[in-house]
């Protein structure tokens, strides 16, 4: 599951043996109007077809994929530039959510995409634009202030048991100051899972299948 705004390209650069993996990507539906992300949640699961996947999701899309574990049985639940419970949000998150600011985020601007890459991957983007116009392909206004409500509302207490989390020593969207108990990716951003897909290929199938 990519992140906000994100569709499954950032996944292009992951490779896993066919051997021994089937790898299906999912995308971001707009979402009904008043829907929890426990509902998307439930919605998504719909698409999955297969019994106890692994789920792997990458920022937004991995609190998704959190949720999604509450409702179906998986094998494994990896999350990626993510956070595990509401406590690992940053200050300023937790600042949005009891002040409300973040409804005044000037989401109507989501065709501008060096705006919109601030928003999804907390990197300011002025080099690449095209490639960025590329991975953040969901626009819809609506969708983006639905995304930033719930990231910045979620209530998770307790993580997942079987959730492995991979985090990048320079997050910038979450600090890895606020994250425990992760694998740390050595220099990584929050765009590692495309700007360090190498790391990703060597080391995800043993921690998918230890």
């Amino acid at each position: 599951m990519p992140g906000m705004a994100a569709n499954p390209s950032i996944f292009d650069g992951i490779k896993l043996p066919e051997a021994s993996f089937e790898t299906h990507t999912l995308e971001w539906f707009l979402p009904e109007k008043g829907m929890s992300l426990a509902d998307y949640a439930q919605k998504m699961c719909e698409k999955i077809k297969h019994e106890a996947p692994v789920l792997i999701g990458v920022s937004f899309g991995g609190m998704l994929v959190q949720e999604m574990a509450k409702v179906i049985p998986t094998k494994k639940v990896i999350a990626v530039s993510c956070v595990k419970t509401s406590d690992e949000l940053p200050k300023r998150m937790l600042f949005a959510k009891y002040t409300k600011v973040h409804k005044l985020l000037p989401t109507g601007l989501v065709n501008n995409v060096e705006l919109l890459a601030k928003y999804a991957f907390g990197e300011t983007v002025t080099k690449r634009l095209d490639l960025y116009e590329k991975y953040l392909s969901v626009r819809d206004k609506g969708y983006i202030d639905w995304a930033i409500d719930q990231i910045v509302n979620w209530k998770q207490t307790e993580p997942p048991k079987n959730l492995i989390h991979i985090h990048g020593e320079k997050d910038a969207v979450f600090p890895i100051a606020n994250i425990a108990d992760c694998i740390t990716v050595k220099n990584g951003t929050h765009t590692m899972i495309i700007h360090r897909a190498r790391w990703f290929n060597e080391n995800l199938p043993t921690i998918i299948l230890e």
